[in-house]
């Protein structure tokens, strides 16, 4: 697969953190380097990880659908798109802990925004595509974007991140016609 297209899927998966990362500014004052480093850590390893694991699941059930799996990875990849976009708009109660970046919040939050990862792994393992080199960029674009949210948080401050979201879909939605228009006609 192309590396750019590898790049733009990373960025349509890095839109969740980056607004939770956002939103989670919007509510903390973050006053550490730890801070910063835990959410940026965690949610870049959750996003590397997740890849992983839906790859090797779909490599398992990809030769029963073989014939098929083009349209497997547009309905994923679309469905995604979509579900970020219609989760745009409202205001969202992200947590209630006193420092969202330790404990059982961190992992909830980790894992509630890399579930996407997950099934865009299985998508690409029925395009036949290798795991580890999407899974790290996914990964870093993941945890880059987390610092970039958490640091321009505070200066957002009664702006709407509604669009990145949607932006983020959009991306999604992209890919996943043209997997299925290559797989089609090309």
């Amino acid at each position: 697969m192309n590396p750019v297209y590898i790049f733009l899927i990373a960025v349509g998966l890095a839109m969740d953190a980056l607004s939770v990362a956002v939103a989670l500014s919007l509510k903390f004052r973050w006053v550490s380097l730890r801070q910063f480093f835990r959410l940026s850590f965690h949610f870049g390893f959750f996003q590397f990880l997740m890849p992983i694991i839906g790859w090797s699941v779909g490599t398992r059930i990809g030769t029963f659908i073989r014939d098929y799996d083009h349209w497997a990875a547009f309905l994923l990849l679309t469905f995604l798109g979509i579900k970020l976009i219609k989760e745009q708009g409202g205001e969202t109660d992200y947590v209630k802990a006193r420092d969202p970046t330790k404990g059982r919040w961190l992992v909830l939050l980790s894992l509630a925004t890399s579930m996407d990862a997950l099934v865009v792994g299985i998508s690409l393992s029925f395009i036949g595509v290798s795991i580890w080199i999407p899974s790290l960029i996914i990964g870093a674009v993941a945890a880059l974007f987390t610092l970039f949210g958490m640091y321009f948080g505070n200066k957002l401050r009664g702006k709407t991140t509604g669009y990145l979201g949607m932006a983020g879909g959009v991306i999604l939605i992209g890919i996943g016609i043209k997997i299925l228009v290559e797989d089609l006609f090309f």
